[in-house]
């Protein structure tokens, strides 16, 4: 076979998930990953004899049947997988600060409107009418569901706004807020955040919701073994410094040691303005340039992973997201007096204890521009570098504040904290390569859809992009943008037809 050697430039889960697919399929090869775990947001970290997730928090559509389930197993990775299903009545617990009572999302059609009908009971018209609607977005992207289609269907539904949606839906405040009070998994902007993002994103885990048990590492774990028993190679510790162009093509990379690799075809699961800046080539003309340059991220997080007491802090197989007000989309739009306005609790599994958890992570907002101070600092595990005593203080006030929070909710709760690791955007930026620390990359506006979502082929014949930034974050998201990429190698027709083979004896 010609013209079959594929680099790949950055080991998140867009590299992984493109990289096992093509070379499952006859193609060498290579991918080249700056700091020294593979993984991007799948990367865990261990302190205390206790593992954290620097992503990974939940992972929706893997039972038999669903997307998911049928892409890792046509990958060859799912029988792998520790996972463990979540609360059946209730993956995602949500409260408001005045309210004493928490509302629960469930698993399962009849499940999900039955345990809110209970809650609401003279919205059941209104809850059946969310749930079909959500089905009915999702089945206007063809691969989402794993079928070939064309981009008409999709349009049709691309301009709608998940809040306004939810405005329409029903007078009821607080059952609109609700079913808005996962957002942070999306980091939703009520004037932006497009139903479609909404609707992909929850339908998923309103479908089964899974933790993975001992991080989601081994998700990386599995993809990059999948490689290299296929031939490929990972080269860890040694990122790409410059893409460069001859005619319209990429004729070689440059690695950080300085060295020229050449390959038939190059994949960057960088956000798409890194991979822009670091090309060099006169085919990628300044209005293109401009366009990747320009695209608004999402806002970025702060992460507490707090190491627990043994024996102090229950278990839960449910997620918490807590909302100061009654509005579920104000959160994002913190002023710093009053930060946080909103956060969520997700407790890690561990095969070791499933009565007490020994790990979890609370997750809320923080905008870029409060760490302005330090954004000269670089600071990754393999370029250690302190970032100073003030930026530590920040953390540890900031960390204070949360767990204050918490505390609202959670009493005494910080008696149970052993130690805990704060990041932030920058390590986000660091770790990850977003220019700004984003959780989610390009923010999505249901206003300007078009110009949000980024083609998996750019303006040379042989650079193909990957990753979170082109059609949806998460695990899903990024796993179903993989296969588009591969497509663009493979042709989608055939891919998608060897994806439901492999699970068409399983259901």
């Amino acid at each position: 076979m010609h013209n079959n050697e594929v680099i790949l430039i950055g080991s998140g889960l867009g590299g992984l998930v493109t990289g096992a697919i093509l070379s499952m399929n006859g193609y060498k090869v290579r991918i080249y990953e700056k700091n020294r775990q593979i993984g991007g947001c799948l990367q865990t970290y261990s302190r205390d004899k206790v593992i954290f997730d620097s992503g990974v928090h939940y992972i929706g559509g893997l039972a038999p049947g669903e997307n998911l389930y049928k892409v890792f197993n046509y990958l060859g990775i799912l029988d792998k997988l520790k996972l463990k299903r979540m609360d059946m009545d209730g993956f995602d617990h949500i409260s408001f600060g005045g309210d004493a009572k928490v509302y629960k999302l469930a698993q399962g059609k009849e499940n999900f409107i039955s345990t809110l009908v209970k809650d609401f009971p003279e919205e059941k018209a209104a809850i059946h009418a969310y749930y079909e609607k959500i089905k009915e977005v999702c089945s206007k992207f063809p691969l989402y569901n794993l079928r070939l289609g064309d981009y008409e269907e999709k349009r049709s539904v691309l301009h709608f706004n998940a809040a306004e949606y939810l405005q329409e839906l029903t007078g009821n405040t607080r059952l609109r807020n609700v079913l808005a009070g996962n957002n942070l998994l999306y980091a939703g902007v009520a004037a932006k955040t497009p139903l479609y993002v909404h609707a992909l994103v929850v339908n998923s885990y309103m479908n089964s919701s899974w933790k993975c048990v001992d991080g989601g590492s081994q998700i990386a774990k599995w993809l990059g073994r999948r490689i290299m028993e296929n031939g490929g190679e990972i080269i860890r510790n040694n990122g790409v410094t410059a893409i460069v162009g001859e005619g319209d093509k990429v004729d070689h990379i440059l690695l950080q040691d300085g060295k020229k690799v050449k390959g038939d075809h190059f994949i960057s699961n960088l956000h798409p303005a890194q991979t822009t800046a670091m090309t060099q080539s006169d085919m990628l003309r300044g209005a293109y340039r401009n366009r990747m340059q320009s695209l608004e991220n999402s806002t970025g997080a702060f992460v507490l992973n707090v190491a627990l007491k043994p024996g102090t802090f229950p278990y839960l197989n449910h997620n918490y997201y807590y909302h100061a007000s009654d509005d579920a989309w104000a959160g994002i739009h913190y002023q710093t007096g009053t930060w946080p306005e909103t956060y969520a609790m997700y407790v890690s599994a561990s095969s070791k204890n499933d009565v007490w958890a020994d790990s979890l992570s609370i997750m809320t907002y923080m905008h870029y521009d409060e760490l302005q101070p330090w954004q000269h600092t670089f600071n990754t595990v393999l370029q250690p570098d302190s970032r100073g005593a003030a930026y530590e203080d920040f953390k540890k006030a900031k960390a204070d504040q949360l767990i204050t929070c918490v505390e609202k909710r959670f009493p005494r709760f910080r008696d149970c904290i052993q130690s805990y690791y704060v990041a932030t955007p920058l390590s986000y930026r660091d770790y990850i390569g977003t220019g700004d620390g984003s959780m989610y990359g390009v923010l999505k506006d249901s206003k300007e859809p078009l110009r949000t979502m980024v083609s998996s082929r750019t303006k040379l014949a042989n650079l193909y992009l990957t990753g979170q930034n082109l059609n949806l974050h998460g695990i899903l998201g990024v796993t179903m943008s993989s296969v588009i990429t591969a497509s663009e190698f493979l042709g989608m027709e055939h891919l998608v037809t060897a994806i439901n083979n492999v699970s068409a004896n399983d259901v």
